[in-house]
């Protein structure tokens, strides 16, 4: 492929469609979200395309939060995702799982009381990142700040700040930086209303 053949393909990137008519969210054809009544969204937000939200419980999406493609987000309990974070490709939410190590068994196909379900809210902090093709179990809270490396396995809390793969830490985010670099970017978009999508 030659430059310009690049060109023309970013020509014919499918721009958003505000499929689902959501104030200040961009999604596309092929998002899917069922259970718009249970999520309350924030401003500057995009959902990608091959996007699947299920929303049985709360969802909260906080302001410029990048959500994409292939990423689902489903297990019927609680998720929340701050401002400025976001999931990369084919990132799982699983706020609900079973245990096939006990009693329970089965899937979706039969009553609940025959499977031992395990469901807990998710919580994902401001200035988080979740690396594309990773796994969030349910019931952990990703600390502010803190970036998960791709294709990691998340079962237990993350510390603010923290770089990890899957539950291991292995390095410290630049914490003073990253919230200097916060500080300039509220100043020119804040100033003088410049952008009225960014709050604080």
């Amino acid at each position: 492929m030659n430059i310009n053949d690049l060109i023309s393909e970013s020509r014919n990137i499918q721009p958003p469609v505000n499929k689902y008519e959501i104030p200040t969210v961009s999604t596309f054809e092929y998002t899917k979200i069922i259970g718009l009544e249970n999520i309350e969204f924030g401003k500057n937000i995009i959902i990608d395309d091959f996007v699947f939200i299920y929303a049985k419980k709360r969802i909260k999406i906080g302001n410029n939060v990048h959500i994409a493609s292939f990423t689902s987000i489903t297990g019927g309990e609680c998720f929340t995702m701050e401002d400025f974070s976001g999931l990369s490709s084919g990132v799982r939410i699983f706020t609900g799982s079973e245990d096939f190590q006990e009693w329970g068994f089965g899937n979706p196909t039969i009553d609940e009381k025959y499977r031992n379900t395990k469901r807990a809210p998710i919580h994902i902090g401001k200035f988080c990142v979740i690396g594309a093709n990773s796994v969030i179990l349910p019931g952990v809270t990703v600390g502010e700040g803190a970036t998960v490396g791709a294709c990691s396995v998340v079962t237990k809390n993350l510390e603010p700040w923290g770089i990890y793969v899957g539950n291991r830490k292995i390095g410290e985010r630049e914490q003073v930086g990253v919230i200097n670099n916060y500080e300039k970017f509220l100043q020119e978009n804040l100033d003088n209303n410049a952008n009225p999508n960014y709050s604080k």
